[in-house]
């Protein structure tokens, strides 16, 4: 199963980008893995925003890809419940997991629509850059459950 997540606009701090570059590395021991960002759009309305930055999230989309969306008002799991989920992927066959982060202002209804699975990290909202990181975590953490490794104690 190959891994791929989509996110609106430039990584801007550097501690998130040395935090991606981490988690990235530990995932690709796993799993084939991509990131790919969509350029944030900026100036116009919120819902012009969404639109226009989660049309550019749908371009980026393969077209065999299960689609997960990060949302605060998603699915809540905990570490190995998530890790449950990815194991039902990779054990389904599903032949690319793809998770998106949304913009400052989050998802279309239309690109919503297209979701096969939104969850959230935490009822709490974090930023688009934070989530980033945690989302890399949980995956490798969730790796790290599945092959029973001691990463998650």
């Amino acid at each position: 199963m190959k891994l791929k997540v989509l996110w609106v606009g430039k990584t801007q701090q550097a501690w998130v980008r040395d935090g991606v570059e981490e988690y990235s590395s530990r995932i690709r021991r796993y799993s084939p893995f991509e990131i790919l960002e969509a350029r944030e759009e900026k100036g116009a309305g919120d819902e012009t925003m969404r639109e226009r930055e989660c049309d550019r999230l749908t371009k980026l989309l393969p077209k065999n890809g299960r689609l997960v969306l990060l949302d605060e008002k998603g699915i809540s799991m905990n570490s190995p419940e998530f890790a449950g989920f990815l194991g039902k992927c990779r054990d389904a066959a599903v032949p690319e997991l793809v998770f998106a982060i949304g913009g400052a202002y989050g998802f279309s209804q239309a690109f919503r629509s297209r979701a096969d699975t939104v969850i959230a990290l935490s009822p709490m909202t974090f930023t688009h850059q934070m989530v980033r990181v945690f989302l890399l975590e949980q995956i490798y953490r969730g790796f790290t459950i599945l092959n029973r490794e001691p990463y998650h104690h």
